[in-house]
């Protein structure tokens, strides 16, 4: 703890401009992800880099998870591979709202067209 704290002296909040999701908000609204950071640096206040990187592993993940939504999109990566598969086999009939052309055709994503294509012999 600093014996002359120069940001209360002077009436500056650098914790604000200093953090991703924290900056000001247009109506007042927080981020998206302020929470899981507001999380991880509590947790790593005062502690230091070091034990942080091992104390805080749970909520920097949480955070970087929320910036990235890497899992999330991995996640929706094998539902629409699976959905292709299915539709491929007979045994997943989409409905009638995802179909895209007049001939009744179902919507595949970008991967199973990819491949149905590749398949085609001109």
């Amino acid at each position: 703890m600093p014996f002359f704290d120069v940001q209360k002296r002077l009436g500056l909040n650098l914790d604000q401009w200093m953090t991703i999701q924290s900056a000001e908000q247009p109506h007042k609204i927080p981020g998206r992800c302020h929470a899981f950071e507001k999380e991880w640096i509590e947790c790593a206040h005062g502690i230091g880099g070091i034990r942080a990187e091992k104390e805080c592993k749970i909520e920097y993940d949480d955070f970087v998870e929320c910036l990235l939504r890497q899992k999330t999109m991995k996640r929706l990566s094998d539902i629409r591979r699976q959905r292709d598969k299915l539709i491929k086999e007979g045994k997943y009939t989409p409905p009638p709202h995802h179909l895209v052309d007049s001939k009744g055709e179902p919507r595949m994503s970008r991967s199973a067209s990819k491949s149905n294509s590749s398949q085609l012999k001109f």
